[in-house]
């Protein structure tokens, strides 16, 4: 028996054969972004099928003292083209279908490779094929040949959840088809020449179902597509159904369910469509398709005319700080996100520059480590190892080898109903969600989301009693307000109204909008004015009445972080996008917006609860709050119901949210109508508690809640540890039945909620006045002058947070630089009127 097969024999009980769910990492190293097509290949091992480079292979069998590893190396198959371009890749097909993953979708992964694949036993390296194992005894070659087997068969782990198949043109059957009631009015539908029956366009028209009448569609954000005209038509009659013409043939339509807000399957549409005189066997197609819509929506994604530096030659960058990111079908936002991050030195003192002691500390499986995958992404993109000048790219347009982040995005996604898909997401919506992560992870020691932490002071005036109220929260984000009645090109804006609507008059297709010009400083002001409140319950009056509040910086980040709030909703609540240029300033002075706090002789508002929404059926026996019972009725409180507006709540319902999340939204903005609920519902749908019964502040027989003294300490010591009150940390506990990690997941979801909770450990002090009451220390923040200046921003091309594409700018060296995906290279013209975020870092005087 040779050397190696003995030391097989002797290690055969720690090769193990994968079996269905065991977790495989065979595509890409746990501690940086080796994978079996790098230098060097990749080192798989038999047992816990962890993956490693070169580099780190000989780290993980020191400290576990495996010895058997599947290596595994590819290699770039030629092939010629068909056109003879002699660039060794065959020609890219054009996507048919609105997919990732499927025939006829979005290529992900092009490339072809050859695999070679061979045991290594270390520490000496010792190679092991399978032409080896023939010759060595049966048991040995079974076992290790099983097991590599298995090993090449399996599903990598990142792979699967992040190249999984998505199907965007997946239909269900709409509710409303079988039973589809159609009105018997005599109308027949022309094969064509069909124009809306309200404003005559002639494009994009939709007939209805139930009643043949034909309409235009949506209007989009650009001022182009249609007048809405379809969707007015169902808010007036409730008929459900329409059909877009121009895409019916002998093999289906597009079919939308206003009812359901999706496009849908109509099984019955020959008899639908028959009914009002149309044939589908001798129909041809003369518009495109929703789904041929988003794919040329999708297929500019790697353009350059998107990122607004079309018509120059852009010169790409390589080296440290310079890398680019692999899109891994819609990742663009976490691109985007993290290539900023990490040019803040907090994130790179935190992740970085102590990475050999991160690594060391990690637990056996790294994969799953917060710590561990964010520094390895975090070097990844500074160190310049993936940043380097490779001749098989198209190194003319940027495009690099560089990083491709499976399995960060696969943890950092994990169980979020958002980022765990392959779906285009918001970029703020995932800064945010990143913070989290950082900071239930940071629970001691360094936390670099203190870059972005601040105080906000709001200041609410009872106009009765011109008494005060003075409250602070914390907040990571500005959210700037778009007005758009502030534009400096109104009259232009107008003149383009008019002619639109002369165009469309005459049935001529509509031209492009101009772009409203918005001054940076209107959005400044716009953010800072007073709001007044008309239903403001007032301590010091004892009643309703009106009320201003303002807004100011309680204190002044390291960095601030912009967001111009383009995104938002139109009157039917469908979403849509600000078409704004904004001449955002390179350098920013805030001194004027930092809070005052109380002034000499104002007076402020009595710490007096106001009385509890009730329904006038319930009866109030005792004081909300105390335990009780029915004989000594004092200390008895029922559980009260709020008075709640129904017309409200119905519109949320039918909107499709859950009647508890209605129910709350209506009750935490005081039943001041639907605009101010759906913007509740839209803040807080990620809530861990958003679907949960609806439950009054201070009703501890309240389902749900938890008494006081059954809070476990060590619990409260750990979520105050994060700067928040003990009374903040009980209200998370309770409301999560003292469960931690969901604790702490509702405290940072309900940060607006909190605003009126004092936001320091300890709550207010007893018995000193109101006037020589010290403010207590708060959450920890960082304090300076409020003078910034500008050093990336984050742009979103689309029509929405739901598709596009995200691309960032972010100056290094005085030099703007582009990194869209694998592109990187140095930015001619920054479109920086046109950016969604905004990173700004203090100016040190």
């Amino acid at each position: 028996m040779t050397e190696v097969s003995e030391i097989l024999m002797s290690i055969l009980s720690t090769i193990r054969v994968p079996r269905p769910g065991d977790r495989v990492h065979k595509d890409e190293c746990a501690f940086s972004f080796a994978s079996p097509e790098s230098d060097g290949g990749l080192y798989v091992c038999m047992n816990s099928f962890l993956g490693f480079g070169s580099k780190y292979v000989e780290r993980h069998h020191a400290k576990t003292g495996q010895r058997a590893y599947l290596h595994i190396t590819r290699t770039r198959k030629t092939q010629e083209d068909d056109n003879n371009s002699g660039s060794g890749d065959p020609p890219k097909k054009k996507p048919t279908r609105l997919a990732i993953g499927i025939e006829g979708g979005f290529d992900v992964e092009q490339e072809q490779y050859e695999e070679e694949v061979k045991v290594v036993l270390f520490p000496d390296r010792q190679e092991v094929t399978s032409d080896d194992l023939a010759s060595m005894p049966d048991v040995v070659r079974e076992r290790v040949s099983l097991s590599m087997a298995g090993l090449q068969a399996a599903d990598s782990v990142s792979h699967t959840l992040q190249v999984q198949q998505w199907d965007g043109e997946v239909r269900q059957e709409s509710k409303h088809a079988a039973e589809l009631k159609q009105l018997d009015n005599g109308v027949k539908i022309p094969p064509c020449g069909w124009k809306c029956e309200v404003c005559d366009l002639q494009e994009n028209l939709w007939m209805n179902l139930t009643d043949g009448k034909v309409f235009c569609g949506r209007r989009y954000f650009d001022g182009s597509g249609g007048n809405n005209h379809a969707l007015l038509h169902y808010q007036q009659t409730g008929y459900p159904l329409a059909v877009k013409l121009g895409t019916i043939t002998p093999d289906g339509a597009d079919v939308y369910s206003y009812d359901e807000d999706d496009m849908v399957l109509d099984f019955k549409l020959p008899e639908h469509l028959s009914h009002f005189g149309i044939d589908m066997m001798t129909m041809e197609k003369t518009e495109r398709t929703m789904t041929e819509l988003e794919i040329a929506v999708n297929q500019r994604v790697g353009e350059w005319e998107v990122i607004q530096e079309s018509g120059t030659t852009l010169r790409p960058l390589w080296g440290p700080g310079l890398t680019g990111m692999k899109n891994l079908g819609n990742s663009c936002y976490l691109n985007s996100v993290m290539q900023v991050l990490f040019t803040i030195p907090d994130f790179q003192t935190k992740y970085v520059s102590i990475i050999d002691k991160i690594f060391n500390e990690a637990p056996s499986d790294p994969t799953q480590d917060f710590k561990t995958q964010v520094a390895k992404l975090g070097y990844g993109l500074l160190s310049g190892e993936y940043s380097k000048e490779n001749t098989e790219i198209d190194s003319a347009h940027g495009d690099q080898v560089g990083i491709v982040p499976r399995m960060f995005k696969a943890l950092v996604g994990r169980g979020h109903p958002e980022f765990s898909t392959n779906r285009q997401q918001d970029a703020q919506e995932f800064l945010l969600h990143f913070i989290n992560m950082v900071e239930r992870n940071c629970r001691s020691g360094m936390n670099p989301s203190e870059a972005f932490r601040f105080l906000v002071e709001e200041k609410i005036v009872c106009q009765q009693s011109q008494k005060a109220k003075y409250t602070q929260r914390v907040d990571y984000i500005v959210q700037l307000p778009v007005p758009m009645d502030q534009a400096t090109n109104m009259e232009e804006l107008q003149e383009a109204e008019r002619r639109r609507e002369e165009v469309e008059s005459s049935g001529a297709p509509p031209s492009a909008a101009p772009r409203a010009q918005i001054p940076f400083a209107a959005c400044l002001a716009a953010l800072s004015e007073p709001e007044t409140l008309t239903d403001f319950w007032s301590s010091a009056v004892q009643s309703k009445t009106t009320a201003t509040k303002t807004t100011r910086f309680a204190s002044f980040p390291d960095h601030l972080v912009i967001q111009i709030k383009k995104f938002t909703f139109g009157l039917d609540w469908v979403p849509k996008k600000l078409d704004v240029s904004i001449d955002v300033p390179d350098t920013l002075d805030l001194s004027a917006l930092l809070a005052m706090g109380q002034q000499p002789g104002e007076e402020l508002l009595p710490e007096v609860a106001p009385p509890p929404l009730m329904t006038p059926d319930v009866e109030v026996k005792g004081i909300l709050g105390f335990h009780g019972n029915e004989e000594d009725d004092s200390l008895y409180s029922p559980l009260l119901s709020p008075v709640l507006d129904d017309s409200t709540v119905s519109q949320l319902c039918e909107m499709g949210f859950p009647l508890e999340a209605c129910r709350k939204a209506v009750y935490y903005t005081g039943n001041t109508g639907i605009d101010a609920a759906m913007n509740w519902v839209m803040g807080h749908m990620e809530d861990p508690d958003f679907s949960a019964p609806l439950v009054l502040a201070g009703s501890s027989s309240a389902p749900g809640t938890t008494p006081t003294e059954s809070l476990p300490e060590e619990h409260l010591a750990t979520i105050v540890s994060m700067g928040f009150s003990r009374d903040q940390a009980t209200r998370a506990l309770r409301a999560t039945n003292n469960v931690l990690e969901r604790a702490v997941d509702w405290i940072f979801s309900h940060l607006d909620d909190l605003e009126s909770m004092d936001v320091s450990e300890g709550g207010r002090s007893e018995g000193g006045s109101e006037a020589s009451r010290e403010p207590p220390p708060g959450p920890r923040v960082r304090d300076g002058t409020g003078k910034y200046e500008l050093f990336a921003f984050i742009s979103h091309m689309g029509t929405s947070t739901m598709c596009g594409h995200y691309v960032c700018h972010i100056k290094k060296d005085q030099q703007w630089v582009i990194f869209n995906d694998q592109k990187v290279c140095a930015s001619e013209k920054p479109p920086k009127d046109l950016g969604y975020l905004y990173f700004y870092r203090r100016v040190v005087e």
